[in-house]
């Protein structure tokens, strides 16, 4: 039952987090493995209040990236706020300017009329091969150096096929082919009362290839999709947004957003290559923020992995986590969808798992293609849902239909796990995740075999300070 106590994650967002220089982490158990070499990108809200003032929202915090860079068996770290203007701005005058997602501008409104709604840069990042790319839902990604973090501006990503526009947004969650290094992606652009959903591909240096794009007949709130094989599939969740409470600066987008499960659950394909509308079809209505992955499997199905919520409570407990107490239930858990990729036609839809988990992910290269496992972050057994963040991580393994879970112990709370190869022995993987050990008010790296996770972690590195919880993150191997 969910008790008025507060819980040992609050320390996490209870402040703002500091900036920490290049430092070379030591380890408080196990040993760096030697085959683990690349670097680990995590992006997330890191500031929720300025100048005594808090945040609407958790989505609404300034982004800040934490680089962990493995190498000959030691590691070291690097933590930065991404510099957007916002934030600078904001900065100066010590005190919150903009509106956002969960927020209106503050003061009287001709505020919101000047200002647009801050890029916060805080949801993740996708490593290209000369820079780092900060992403936000709501507009253009901000280019960061790969080494230092140091912002050198928004990026437009010109290339072949043209520039990101003004209004043309770049989501937070691309796919990257893991054979071709080609990035695609999506957008909502909102011109007027009914939104356009853009579709982008790039090259690996993120240079825009081409454009897309299909007209929607409202405002819906998408937040992540999958590449299977030669298909883009996105779900469109019944979440719609009045826009004019927005444009008035009445309301704030999260506020004007409503739960619609007359609307279902809409299904757009996309062929991968033309980046046009193949099928369009619409199934049961629920929410999702994040997929696991998608596949063309045999006989002519695509599948794909979800966290399937029953519908959007969840809103109101990602909002109330920047209070650091969370009173509404919100839980997920894996389902599989198969589905007809030529008419969009649902197949089968079922849970592979009734634990309540967020955040899937399988090993990037088998990105858009058949998978084994899905790692998790999760809830322990017996652990209160509602009042507690995940504390656990967790592997799926499809094969067997088997969940198995790590034991971080009590009071500590990982990130989304990244799963890497390891760079001496391909088959070998590893599982990477920034936690917050609560008891101790300390930011920690923790390292697992990915397919021993119950064996307890292979190292623990201390970082220099707190990392507030965040959202995604990427991997980049060793040149």
């Amino acid at each position: 039952m969910t008790t008025d106590q507060p819980r040992l994650w609050s320390g996490a967002v209870a402040r703002p987090a500091r900036e920490f220089a290049t430092t070379r982490l030591q380890a408080t158990q196990g040993a760096v493995p030697a085959g683990l070499r690349g670097t680990l990108y995590r992006n997330g809200p890191a500031r929720l209040e300025r100048g005594g003032m808090q945040v609407g929202h958790w989505f609404d915090g300034d982004g800040a990236v934490l680089r962990v860079r493995f190498d000959d068996g030691a590691a070291e770290a690097t933590y930065r706020y991404v510099q957007s203007e916002g934030f600078r701005h904001e900065a100066e005058q010590d005190e919150l300017l903009y509106g956002n997602y969960g927020m209106t501008a503050p003061g009287p409104l001709w505020r919101h009329w000047r200002r647009p709604l801050k890029n916060a840069a805080n949801t993740s990042v996708i490593a290209l091969t000369d820079r780092l790319l900060a992403l936000w839902e709501g507009g253009g990604p901000h280019a960061l150096d790969l080494e230092s973090l140091a912002t050198r501006g928004l990026a437009d990503l010109a290339g072949p096929g043209g520039k990101l526009q003004s209004g043309e947004p770049f989501s937070a969650h691309p796919k990257q082919d893991p054979a071709t290094g080609e990035i695609y992606n999506f957008g909502v652009a909102i011109p007027g009362p009914k939104a356009r959903l853009m579709l982008y591909r790039c090259d690996r240096a993120g240079r825009l290839l081409a454009k897309g794009h299909v007209d929607l007949d409202d405002v819906p709130l998408i937040h992540d999709w999958v590449m299977a094989g030669p298909y883009l599939v996105l779900l469109v969740p019944p979440v719609r947004v009045s826009v004019l409470p927005v444009l008035l600066g009445l309301k704030s987008y999260s506020g004007a957003m409503r739960w619609r499960p007359e609307l279902g659950t809409q299904i757009l394909v996309f062929d991968r290559d033309s980046l046009e509308l193949v099928a369009r079809d619409e199934t049961d209505p629920f929410y999702q923020w994040h997929f696991g992955n998608g596949a063309y499997a045999e006989g002519g199905w695509v599948v794909l992995d979800h966290a399937r919520y029953p519908d959007f409570s969840t809103n109101q407990h990602l909002r109330e986590v920047a209070s650091g107490r969370t009173t509404t239930p919100a839980e997920a858990t894996l389902w599989r969808m198969t589905l007809d990729p030529k008419t969009a036609r649902v197949e089968e839809h079922a849970q592979m798992s009734p634990r309540s988990v967020e955040f899937p992910m399988v090993l990037h290269g088998e990105t858009g293609s058949p998978w084994r496992r899905t790692y998790m972050a999760a809830h322990r057994p017996r652990t209160d849902t509602t009042a507690e963040r995940y504390d656990t991580l967790a592997c799926f393994d499809h094969a067997h239909d088997r969940l198995a879970l790590a034991d971080l112990g009590d009071g500590r709370y990982p990130s989304e796990p990244v799963v890497v190869a390891d760079a001496d022995d391909p088959s070998r993987h590893w599982l990477l995740s920034v936690v917050y050990d609560g008891n101790a008010d300390a930011g920690e790296v923790w390292v697992y075999a990915a397919d021993a996770l119950e064996a307890g972690p292979a190292c623990i590195l201390a970082l220099p300070d707190v990392v507030p919880l965040s959202f995604h993150g990427c991997w980049r191997p060793a040149s």
